[in-house]
């Protein structure tokens, strides 16, 4: 009779223990979201920049040196900083921003955003756009219409 008592009791402490360690799940769970994941995803977008260097970007280090990136490699860059265009190797991984772009970059990622932003619209958007644009351009046509009318 008491190997019963004990059996029903086990059960029910176990889904207790489960129930005690749903807040500590919980909060795990809420850390992952506010501060891996966001940690992550920066990260991510850090070595993407640093992979994507090229000839004429304009740095800053992670030391504060401010120069023109002058050639790439593998690992390393030749950066030339000063008045005197001295040249310093360095890691990439030692770039913190990239303050201006090369000439070429920038025209390829104005491009990009130009062609994104039109495939970017639904069908229904393009054709009351091409619609505007149409009567747009009709609006003069019937004004002088009008005005040849009335005369």
């Amino acid at each position: 009779m008491f190997e019963y008592a004990y059996a029903d009791a086990g059960a029910a402490g176990g889904a207790s223990s489960l129930l005690s360690f749903l807040p500590l799940i919980i909060v795990i769970v809420v850390m992952y979201f506010l501060m891996i994941r966001p940690q992550r995803k920066k990260d991510k977008e850090i070595q993407n920049m640093r992979n994507n260097l090229q000839v004429g970007d304009e740095i800053i280090t992670i030391g504060g040196i401010c120069g023109k990136i002058v050639k790439t490699k593998e690992d390393t860059i030749i950066v030339a900083v000063g008045a005197d265009k001295v040249k310093i190797e360095m890691m990439k991984w030692a770039v913190s921003t990239v303050t201006k772009q090369s000439a070429v970059r920038a025209e390829k990622t104005q491009e990009k955003e130009e062609t994104s932003e039109k495939k970017k619209l639904p069908k229904r958007l393009k054709k009351e756009e091409e619609v505007a644009q149409v009567v747009e351009e009709v609006k003069p046509v019937a004004e002088e219409t009008a005005e040849v009318s009335e005369n």
